[in-house]
């Protein structure tokens, strides 16, 4: 026979404010099964939990329910407590009446008849819990990270230098990602280039560290502390090893091809190329959707010049497999298309550009050595306009608040002043959000001694008239139109996530905005639903370089827990299959987003290490062979049964519950 333990949590007044807690203690006491119940301020305090320790001593508990907020807040807690004296685990359950009761009401009466209900139907899931042990599988010591912009370098470089293996994969054909095209950083002003490359440089040099350039993770299986990876390596044609840097390739290659990726499509280059001086790999690559030699060797004049012998026009793309413990996400984010905002005339004004392309422009890298010159004449721009916001913040396109545009369109603006000192600036904002150390006075310094004229105004078009452009806005403190002519515009675009792919891939959920869904905004920010898979950067969130490697660094340290460990315990509440009644129509393979069934001729089978007892295979099986462990359907059913029969039947009245805790 069940001995139940009931302990009811005021939570201060959350729960206590709009529930009455010492009558529905009295009532639970009915409950056939409950021969123990109490009630304390703060149960999940030390107290508390000591309040529960030996009640389960005293009273011989077999298992408890503990009335309080969500099993997510403090589940673990009160299943620790139990644990210490003497009741297994997995004999525990929580009663949310806070925020499934007292949080959405305001009546008392309803408020404590609901909680009743809600404690009455727990107690007869607890009774009907098997005591069950973790499961345990071993760890591969090995972490892949996914995305080699400055989170992901961040990421490998901790977990690798906590003397575990990385295998770092990126899709460009360097690491470096959007930081490597930046000229400074706010809010010190510090060169990009100088901060990121020796950073790049020790992953490149890190034994731990394997790089995988010019490819893309395509498949991934198993679970936490077992997944299985395959890699598609497409082929760079160069060969990094044997590669010296000498630059006749590039001499002699005949196709000049518009650099869209590093350069944003302000010069050109050679379809063998380096991206830039201090790429990681250091190696060229060829554009095989620009060589004419690639396949055919028609076109081998940079084969003919390589001493080394080191290009090979017949590379063909590889698949590797790699077993990892844990994986980290760090896909970064692309702006978004400006060819979306049409009113701005991105696309048909050449002197309307995006913020990168104004990076490249004023880096000593950059296609002009570092001089601010107008994309269409070359001449220097002495008016210009940046503006803020495009695209973000506007339910049209992202609803969104992109975080970085307030801080790089002033760090824009300063660096403008300076190259051109008697020009004039102007930004065109919204409302200006700072929200970083040094950063509001990184915008007061722009103010003061950049002397660039901040203007509270939405920008309706751009039009171009001669040789300069007229933006047409309204000033939204004056309520004024406005007509101003500038010699270079700058937009602010939005950031959007490169996450779709590697979401289908992994199985991790997208938010609304395509980010990568975390597991808890507050308490799991690095932590995605899927165990053992950590999210960094931007492919979370919208963040600046700080956030981006403190993310990184804490995704890093959630990683090296894991493959710390010589096993990993997981919870044993898993699909089980009834094999007599299973059909064998395999329903629940194709709908587990686990990959954790597969098919034997006896019937499905559950890999335990895999399931994450979602309850998808349960709901859809068609004859019913599958169960999930301590939510089987008699618990279901006599859960129910508490609602609708057997609480009610002791639900307080109304004229007994007027007073309010």
């Amino acid at each position: 026979m069940e001995r139940i333990g009931v302990f009811v949590c005021h939570c201060g007044r959350n729960i206590a404010g709009a529930v009455n807690v010492k009558e529905v203690v009295d009532k639970i006491r009915k409950h056939p099964l409950v021969v123990h119940a109490e009630e304390y301020k703060y149960m999940c305090s030390s107290v508390g939990q000591n309040i529960i320790r030996e009640a389960i001593k005293k009273h011989g508990l077999t298992g408890i329910v503990v009335a309080a907020c969500s099993p997510s807040m403090h589940l673990e807690t009160f299943r620790t407590a139990a644990v210490s004296a003497g009741l297994n685990p997995y004999k525990v359950e929580m009663a949310n009446i806070r925020e499934q009761n007292s949080w959405v009401h305001d009546d008392v009466n309803e408020a404590t008849k609901k909680a009743l209900g809600i404690m009455w139907s727990a107690v007869n899931k607890v009774a009907g819990d098997q005591p069950l042990e973790k499961v345990r599988s071993s760890v591969k010591k090995k972490c892949l990270v996914i995305g080699g912009g400055i989170a992901g370098i961040q990421a490998a470089l901790d977990v690798a230098n906590n003397g575990f293996e990385v295998i770092l994969v990126e899709k460009s054909p360097t690491i470096g990602g959007r930081m490597a095209q930046l000229s400074e950083t706010f809010p010190t002003l510090d060169c990009a280039q100088c901060i990121l490359t020796p950073k790049m440089a020790e992953v490149a040099r890190n034994p731990n560290i394997k790089i995988y350039t010019l490819s893309e993770v395509i498949e991934v299986s198993g679970s936490i502390g077992n997944f299985k990876v395959k890699i598609r390596k497409n082929p760079r044609y160069v060969d990094i090893g044997a590669c010296n840097m000498c630059g006749e390739c590039e001499k002699v290659c005949p196709q000049i091809v518009l650099d869209k990726d590093y350069n944003r499509s302000l010069t050109v280059r050679k379809a063998i190329y380096i991206p830039f001086p201090q790429a990681i790999p250091a190696a060229y690559v060829i554009d095989a959707s620009h060589c004419h030699g690639v396949g055919t060797a028609r076109c081998n004049e940079c084969a003919k010049v390589c001493e080394q012998k080191a290009i090979n026009l017949f590379d063909k793309e590889e698949i590797i497999e790699e077993d990892v413990g844990a994986i980290i996400v760090a896909t970064g984010y692309d702006l978004y298309p400006k060819e979306k905002i049409g009113e701005y005339g991105y696309g048909r004004l050449e002197d309307v550009i995006d913020s990168l392309q104004f990076e490249r422009l004023i880096s000593s890298t950059g296609p002009t050595g570092g001089e601010l010159r107008r994309p269409s004449d070359g001449k220097i721009p002495k008016r210009i306009a940046f503006i803020q916001c495009v695209g973000s913040r506007d339910l049209q396109h992202l609803p969104y608040c992109s975080r970085i545009c307030c801080m790089y369109t002033a760090k824009h603006a300063f660096l403008y002043k300076h190259l051109v000192p008697d020009g004039e600036a102007y930004i065109f904002y919204i409302d200006i959000r700072a929200a970083g150390k040094k950063y509001e006075e990184f915008i007061m310094r722009v103010q003061q001694e950049g002397r660039v004229k901040y203007i509270r105004g939405r920008v309706s078009k751009i039009v171009q008239k001669g040789d300069q452009l007229i933006v047409h806005a309204v000033d939204t403190i004056t309520g004024k139109p406005m007509t101003l002519p500038f010699d270079m515009v700058v937009l602010a675009t939005g950031i959007v996530p490169n996450t779709k792919e590697i979401a289908n891939v992994l199985r991790i959920p997208l938010d609304e905005n395509g980010f990568l869904q975390e597991l808890h905004p507050k308490l799991a920010p690095v932590e995605s639903p899927i165990k053992g898979i950590f999210l960094a950067g931007v492919a979370q969130g919208p963040k600046d370089i700080q956030d981006s490697v403190a993310q990184a660094s804490a995704a890093a340290k959630k990683a090296v827990e894991i493959l710390s460990k010589d096993y990993i315990e997981r919870e044993p509440l898993i699909a089980r299959v009834n094999k007599e009644p299973c059909s064998r129509c395999g329903v629940c393979v194709q709908l587990c987003p686990y990959h954790a069934i597969e098919m034997t001729p006896e019937g499905a089978k559950i890999i335990d290490a895999a399931c994450e007892g979602c309850g998808t295979c349960a709901a859809a099986c068609p004859s019913g062979a599958i169960i999930l462990t301590n939510n089987e359907p008699k618990q279901i059913i006599s859960m129910i049964d508490a609602l609708l029969v057997q609480a009610p039947s002791v639900l307080p009245t109304a004229s007994s519950s007027t007073n309010k805790e």
